[in-house]
């Protein structure tokens, strides 16, 4: 057995500093998507996935694992084409297809093209991952511009219903789709005010969607992360702020993107089929009730 304590590394980090959105190369330490660890079982064998922000961090964790479990997978991603590369690499070595796409998911046609691509190649769609997302951090609501609000709703928000839309035109019983909120969902961070809003309003759209699409037999259901170690953290705090991060959590330090895989296999695999409108927390001990 592992302590979760001490399994990952522990703050503090080196302060660091990227442009926006990151990349997982200048990560220090570098990030733990389950390469060396997730082992499948075939809990998803012949099923197609689409993952959205799936270039880095978790996205790319859960990519890694769906491919382990049998699944080929689309991967979404802004512009980040090294990133994006690497974790094609990880799925076809899983023996899978991997399809990158790279474009804007604000943009609704963007959107709907992505399921065409991945109805096109693999045939079928079987799971959505909504997981991209914008963030930044502001100290005061004076320093949020319309257009930075009007960004993150358009990323977090927006394209999650463009594609949800798009994809629920080609799921079968059995499909699932699968968002990713946050703790700031219940527990919101004042610098992450427009982040935080929208992550609550995927919580409820998760909620809602679920009751909608239950009579075709499509499960919905979102994963709350809590600190995770992403090339969004450096990307978009203070250095000060990246080197203490993950610390206020009871385990005491930030979660590793391979900490969410697991999550993410259920809500997707049949062994979750009385599992729909939830919120999964994954939070390092920090409570959402």
């Amino acid at each position: 057995m592992n302590d979760p304590r001490t399994v990952h590394p522990t703050p503090p980090q080196p302060a660091q500093q990227q442009d926006m959105p990151g990349h997982e190369a200048q990560m220090n330490p570098k990030a733990d998507h389950g390469e060396a660890s997730y082992k499948g079982s075939g809990e998803l064998e012949g099923r197609a996935a689409i993952i959205t922000g799936g270039d880095s961090g978790i996205g790319r964790a859960v990519a890694i694992a769906y491919a382990r479990e049998g699944a080929d997978v689309l991967v979404s991603y802004y512009d980040e084409h090294d990133d994006a590369r690497e974790t094609a690499r990880w799925i076809e070595e899983a023996g899978r297809k991997a399809i990158l796409v790279a474009g804007d998911v604000k943009d609704e046609a963007h959107c709907a093209a992505l399921v065409d691509r991945a109805v096109s190649e693999f045939g079928r769609l079987d799971i959505l991952v909504n997981n991209a997302a914008h963030q930044a951090s502001f100290e005061s609501i004076q320093d949020i511009s319309a257009e930075e609000w009007d960004v993150t709703f358009r990323t977090n928000i927006h394209a999650m219903f463009y594609l949800s839309k798009a994809a629920l035109k080609h799921m079968k019983a059995g499909s699932a789709i699968i968002n990713t909120s946050s703790i700031n969902a219940k527990s919101p961070s004042p610098t992450l005010l427009a982040y935080a809003t929208t992550k609550g309003a995927i919580a409820n759209f998760t909620a809602g969607l679920a009751q909608l699409v239950a009579k075709d037999g499509v499960r919905v259901n979102a994963v709350a992360p809590g600190p995770i170690w992403t090339p969004l953290i450096p990307s978009t705090m203070p250095p000060e702020a990246v080197e203490k991060f993950g610390s206020n959590t009871p385990i005491g330090r930030a979660g590793q993107p391979a900490e969410l895989a697991g999550a993410y296999v259920l809500l997707a695999s049949d062994k979750a089929s009385y599992i729909t409108g939830a919120l999964i927390p994954v939070t390092g001990g920090r409570p959402m009730l």
